[in-house]
């Protein structure tokens, strides 16, 4: 679909966020969305540091982690300022191209992630299926292939559904029901035959995106199970398991609540329009939030390394104490 010559453009959109908030709680509401952004911020910039300056850290694994943090860096950044600038200062005008950057950046990061937890659990299949090749197969040169993949391959997709959506004439509201722009919400405001068109070819794209992987990413964690239930021994499927708790719960943090909202949307439970902007604010930016935690207190090789360090800071706090 080309870009049409006479597209009827407006200057700027309206974030509505939550449409039954009080105005007495827009100061409460900004302070929250600012301490999860602080803790997204925090958490996965110590994530890339400790990494890139823990030298025995840069393993297939964790640079795959180191990705993970990077995207939900990037998604907590394109997303959250608006909004708390909207609740803290009342700034709730985006422009019309700020609008179509952000849906762009929301939509290729989420593919994004879910294509880097693709990469997560071929890891963790190999390294449990067939360990004897896992030096051969994955090293830190093909994890740098693959998550490049994982940038790539959805950037070409997004631009499909950002240029599409640019060819719509927008003549209805210019009012977001969203905390931040997304697909159906900017759509939602266009008029044409080719409306119906572009959000179904979206659609389509995202569920590629997510279901895709999610496929895979199934098979391969039960093909997983299944070698470790077959352990005979148990301190050794103890040992195993362990390794892969971690990818299991950010990946159970990234599609279940999705799962959980489509399934109810197929099934026919509506939820208000509060509820599901909620909804969607936490199941995109708890991870993001969380994720960094995961990656410290459920790997053993980081929560040891912390450990140490944290020990030998302080002693040498205690010796300088002492020597005074």
């Amino acid at each position: 679909m080309v870009l049409s010559p006479n597209i009827t453009r407006k200057q700027s959109f309206f974030i509505l966020g939550f449409p039954g908030l009080s105005p007495s709680y827009y100061g409460p509401a900004s302070a929250v969305l600012f301490l999860v952004y602080l803790a997204i911020i925090v958490g996965n910039i110590f994530i890339l540091v400790f990494v890139i300056y823990e030298k025995s850290l840069q393993k297939p694994t964790y640079l795959v982690f180191c990705h993970l943090a990077l995207t939900d860096l990037s998604f907590g950044t394109v997303t959250l300022p608006k909004i708390i600038s909207k609740y803290w200062f009342g700034d709730s005008i985006i422009s019309f191209s700020g609008c179509f950057t952000q849906m762009f950046f929301v939509h290729y990061l989420g593919s994004v992630m879910s294509f880097m937890l693709l990469v997560m659990a071929l890891d963790r299949f190999i390294a449990i299926c067939i360990p004897l090749r896992y030096p051969i197969l994955i090293t830190n040169n093909i994890i740098f292939t693959l998550c490049a993949s994982a940038w790539c391959l959805p950037l070409i997709l997004m631009l499909i559904v950002i240029f599409q959506a640019l060819s719509l004439p927008y003549c209805k509201s210019n009012i977001i029901t969203q905390c931040y722009c997304d697909h159906i919400s900017i759509t939602n405001q266009a008029c044409g035959h080719d409306q119906k068109t572009v959000q179904l070819i979206a659609v389509c794209i995202a569920m590629f995106c997510l279901l895709v992987p999610l496929a895979f990413i199934l098979i391969s964690y039960v093909s997983v199970i299944i070698v470790i239930l077959k352990m005979s021994n148990s301190a050794g499927r103890s040992r195993i398991l362990a390794t892969c708790t971690p990818q299991i719960f950010i990946t159970c943090l990234f599609y279940l609540p999705r799962c959980f909202v489509y399934i109810a949307n197929l099934v026919g439970f509506s939820f208000s329009i509060d509820v599901r902007i909620l909804l969607i604010l936490l199941y995109s930016l708890l991870p993001a939030a969380v994720n960094p935690l995961i990656y410290c207190f459920k790997t053993q090789e980081i929560k040891h390394i912390l450990i140490k360090k944290i020990k030998i800071t302080k002693i040498g706090i205690e010796l300088n104490i002492w020597t005074r």
